[in-house]
């Protein structure tokens, strides 16, 4: 991490996970262990448990986020939630691009593009996942696919709204397998893409975004991701989900 050139952000995903009284009883455990963290701590939960870890965190320093948002403002869009109703209640953050909505739901990158431009519009801050399947590594196009899905995601954001965007690269290989990049091979992809923001926009806008690393971080891991020149954070799934070891995770890149 640059922690003099851009925010260090550690998000927990809690995926499908929690019921409103287990989300409320872990955001109360979470409190006084992140207290007094030394990056951004982010909680990005089910929609049935915004309204409940909203209330949760008032007076702490945990933002909150949902998983996904459509990208027209409201419509015949059955089971859908627009990037305008999570700004009314207060959420900060939102997660986009998720392999596991890519991957089970269609999501493609001209809908995560579609998406991030309608919550960048509603004033969210997005946390855009990019990430290769384990043939594209074994085939040598990590770096084109992962550049490739960057660079169509942010199609017309301008360099100013860039600020509000962190990019999450999550080997698809890696995401609840217990297979984890080397702290060199996510270094590595996290530097690709840094150096597509350079090309898109230039040095400056490079050097500034927040670029997490999303593939099975954990409390052991951490600390060697975290200490890589570009990675900035994690986007963590399974450990989110334990008080103890996220805020483990918060330590790690407080310290780092």
């Amino acid at each position: 991490m640059n922690k003099a050139l851009r925010k260090a952000v550690i998000a927990g995903n809690w995926k499908m996970n929690k019921t409103r009284p287990e989300a409320a009883a872990l955001i109360a455990e979470l409190k006084p262990l992140v207290a007094d963290a030394g990056c951004e701590v982010v909680a990005c939960v089910p929609f049935t448990n915004l309204e409940t870890v909203l209330e949760a965190v008032k007076g702490s320093n945990i933002k909150v986020g949902a998983q996904n948002c459509h990208f027209e403002k409201s419509g015949a869009f059955t089971g859908e939630i627009s990037a305008d109703m999570l700004a009314e209640m207060g959420v900060e953050y939102v997660v986009l691009g998720h392999s596991e909505r890519r991957q089970y739901f269609g999501e493609t990158d001209e809908t995560v593009n579609k998406r991030l431009t309608a919550a960048l519009a509603a004033g969210l801050k997005v946390i855009l996942c990019v990430g290769e399947m384990l043939a594209d590594r074994e085939n040598g196009i990590t770096g084109e696919l992962v550049a490739l899905q960057t660079k169509i995601a942010l199609k017309g954001v301008s360099k100013e709204d860039l600020k509000n965007v962190i990019i999450a690269y999550e080997p698809v290989w890696a995401i609840g397998t217990g297979k984890t990049a080397t702290a060199e091979q996510a270094n590595e992809v996290c530097a690709i893409i840094r150096g597509v923001i350079a090309s898109i926009y230039d040095q400056e806008a490079a050097d500034g975004i927040t670029i997490q690393y999303g593939g099975s971080m954990n409390a052991k891991n951490a600390a060697e991701l975290v200490a890589q020149p570009d990675v900035d954070g994690g986007l963590i799934g399974g450990a989110s989900l334990k008080a103890v070891d996220f805020s483990v995770i918060v330590k790690a890149a407080t310290e780092g």
